[in-house]
């Protein structure tokens, strides 16, 4: 049994130079060294890793520390709380879209819960990274929060578009609007301990075949592991609450999952 953690950041784990927030993060880890991490994934059956770029320092960072890791490959992009770096920061992760083992753009989108970075400089670096995914024919990976409503409409101005909306927890209206457009559901850590029965509800009519697990290490540890720091190896107890939550077996649940991201990064 195989299981893919399409979105993680442990490229920040012994980072240097990297984003400080993340890196302190990490410290209070129980063993924050990433190759350590990556062997814990794959001996809890979690074989294929996505470390997922926040920032043009970010993302490159992602990518270096991919290439000498077969179970890893790199997203890069500017967060939406990134976004007021401005041009400087997006032309920066241009320059890397066609580096080997990165498969996809994101996360970006808008998130108006925080509101870090002006709603229209999130807008600006939401379409340019989409006319940059769609250039190298690269998935998205969107992170929108409280902003669909001005989400969708930047989506429908773009055809061709492939991509995940990462640690979804919104209605089922706006999952009838993301399966339609062809989106992916990623789902991670927070459907485990959530109490809201209709975000448990909504993760229950996601069709299998459209369904990715992430852990968003370091956050969202799950349950039972909650109190720690996430990482990878942790993906496979959200599987598994998945499958019990959904009436699915682990393995079926994993099998189509795993088939689901090889397909849309495209990972071998």
């Amino acid at each position: 049994m195989q299981i893919v953690d399409t979105h993680c950041h442990i490229h920040e784990a012994s980072a240097d130079e990297g984003e400080d927030f993340l890196h302190d993060i990490w410290q209070k880890a129980e063993d924050p060294n990433p190759n350590a991490m990556a062997s814990r994934a794959t001996e809890a059956g979690v074989t294929r890793l996505i470390c997922v770029g926040t920032s043009a320092k970010d993302s490159k960072l992602a990518v270096d520390f991919v290439q000498s890791r077969d179970q890893c490959w790199a997203s890069i992009g500017v967060h939406p709380h990134d976004a007021k770096d401005g041009p400087g920061a997006l032309a920066a992760i241009a320059t890397l879209a066609g580096r080997p083992k990165v498969v996809a753009v994101g996360e970006c989108g808008l998130d108006y819960f925080y509101t870090h970075s002006p709603k229209e400089d999130q807008i600006k670096a939401l379409r340019f990274q989409i006319e940059l995914a769609l250039r190298h024919d690269l998935p998205l990976i969107f992170h929108v929060r409280e902003a669909l409503d001005d989400f969708w409409p930047v989506f429908d101005s773009y055809e061709g578009i492939r991509g995940v909306l990462h640690s979804f927890t919104d209605s089922s209206e706006n999952l009838r609007r993301a399966l339609e457009r062809g989106l992916y559901i990623g789902a991670n850590g927070i459907m485990t301990f959530s109490k809201n029965q209709d975000q448990l509800q909504m993760i229950q009519a996601v069709p299998l075949q459209k369904l990715l697990i992430e852990t968003d290490a370091p956050f969202l540890t799950p349950v039972p592991f909650r109190g720690k720091v996430n990482e990878p190896a942790h993906a496979i107890h959200i599987a598994a609450f998945l499958a019990d939550l959904r009436g699915e077996s682990l393995q079926t649940l994993a099998n189509q999952t795993t088939e689901n991201a090889l397909t849309l990064f495209k990972l071998k």
